[in-house]
């Protein structure tokens, strides 16, 4: 399945050509900082990603373990990239409609927010699966 997306301005476009990993809610507190609520995302194998940028993609090292590609024009998150991965999480939001993209569960419950619940029924989990 191809599916197509890109920034809020339209600098950076990007195409993906294969399978994406569940949609993950991560309501982290850098997540929540950089999108004012959760941040969805997929994983997508790096060899079936194919950006173009116009020049404002941008990597900001969010700790030492990832870091996040924005757009420097419109500043809209676009990626999470942990290191060492073969794997990009592309963010959901980013996708062009109709995606098809459902949201599988929630991970760092334990930091959303205090202004929302979490309602949609889809597991929610204190950290990430496995950790800790």
């Amino acid at each position: 399945m191809t599916r197509l997306g890109g920034c809020l301005c339209g600098t950076v476009r990007f195409e993906v050509n294969g399978e994406m990993g569940p949609v993950i809610a991560c309501h982290c507190s850098q997540c929540r900082r950089q999108t004012g609520l959760y941040f969805t995302s997929g994983d997508v194998a790096r060899s079936d990603i194919e950006i173009r940028d116009g020049g404002t993609l941008r990597w900001y090292r969010a700790s030492d373990k990832a870091q996040r590609g924005f757009c420097s024009a419109c500043g809209a998150p676009l990626f999470w990239q942990a290191d060492g991965r073969a794997v990009i999480s592309v963010v959901a939001g980013a996708f062009d409609q109709p995606s098809g993209l459902t949201i599988d569960h929630h991970i760092y419950c334990q930091d959303k927010a205090d202004f929302y619940e979490i309602t949609d029924g889809r597991p929610q989990y204190a950290l990430y699966p496995g950790a800790g």
